[in-house]
Formats: C-alpha cells, sequence, structure tokens
C-alpha cells in the first residue's frame, strides 16, 4: 500500500458503451470505490410509462484504483482507456457537485461544455442541419453560419438545446 492519500488514486475510466453499470457492478463486488452519477429517465414502452436510470455521462465512470484493485477492471475487458487528472481534488470536487445536483435533481441532462470560436451544427429547428462556429455564449447563442469560399457569413440565433458539436 502507498503512502499517498486515497483521494489521489481516483481516475476516471472510459469504456466501451453501455458497459457502465457492468464495471461498476465489478467495483462493487471488489470494494473499489467507484462513483456512477445515474439520472432518471422516464420512457414508454408497450403503452406503460417506466422509470429507467441512465448514466449521466455516458462511457465514463470514476474510480478510485490502486495497483492492486487495477486487475479486476481490466478483466471485465469494457475499459477502453484510463484517463488521470491533473489535480485529483478538483475532479473530486467536481463530482461533489454533480452529487448534489443530482440529489436535488434527479433527471438531469449532461451538456456539452461549448467555447467561442467552436464549430457546431444546429440540429432542430427552422434552421435544422446548418453548421457554423459559435460567436456568443448565452442561453440563445449567435452561431455565424459562413461561406468559407467567400469569407463572409450571416449571425444566427440558436438555443443552446439546438446546438450539436462538430469534431
Amino acid at each position: 500500500m502507498s503512502n499517498a492519500s486515497p483521494l489521489a488514486n481516483w481516475q476516471v475510466l472510459f469504456l466501451k458503451p453501455r458497459t457502465e453499470k457492468k464495471v461498476a457492478a465489478v467495483c462493487s463486488a471488489h470494494a473499489i470505490p467507484h462513483y456512477l452519477p445515474l439520472r432518471a429517465v422516464s420512457r414508454v414502452r408497450q403503452r406503460r410509462k417506466i422509470s429507467v436510470t441512465l448514466p449521466l455521462f455516458p462511457g465514463y465512470l470514476f474510480v478510485a484504483l490502486t495497483a492492486e484493485t487495477r486487475m479486476p477492471v481490466l478483466q471485465t475487458n469494457h475499459v477502453v482507456r484510463f484517463l488521470q487528472p491533473t489535480r485529483s481534488f478538483r475532479l473530486l470536487r467536481d463530482l461533489v457537485q454533480v452529487r448534489r445536483a443530482l440529489a436535488l435533481t434527479p433527471d438531469l441532462k449532461p451538456v456539452i461544455l461549448l467555447k467561442q470560436g467552436q464549430r457546431v451544427r444546429i440540429i432542430s429547428g427552422p434552421l435544422q442541419g446548418a453548421e457554423g462556429v459559435v460567436r456568443s455564449l448565452t442561453s440563445s447563442m449567435r452561431v455565424i453560419l459562413s461561406v468559407d469560399m467567400i469569407g463572409m457569413g450571416v449571425a444566427v440565433t440558436a438555443a443552446r438545446a439546438d446546438i450539436e458539436v462538430i469534431h
């Protein structure tokens, strides 16, 4: 066992799709500290409304691993990548804030952090399918739809929920 603080071992696992709960179950079985934020979602199945829990951040699981506890997680064959935070305490602070928010509002939805200058696509509304660059960040954002060949464009306003990032 190392002399480092157990809080310093927290990291993020990037997992194969739809395997978050399986890896969390392995962590529970091996007493590995982990956190899988889940959100409540209502679905209609066969004309019945049911409530299911889905990962708030699909593809990610937060775990505190040591050299001794790493092997059971690796043996699941669900881990794509280990992401080491530069500051574990900042990661833990962020996770505590997420846990508090989920306790107050269990049906939270994740949002992608947008930056000025980032390329986006409008996914709903009259301008659906239009691609542009984020000009200003507010609840209704200004997106520049440019014509690159002539170096000009137009500015439109779109709701944040109507925008997706282009990778």
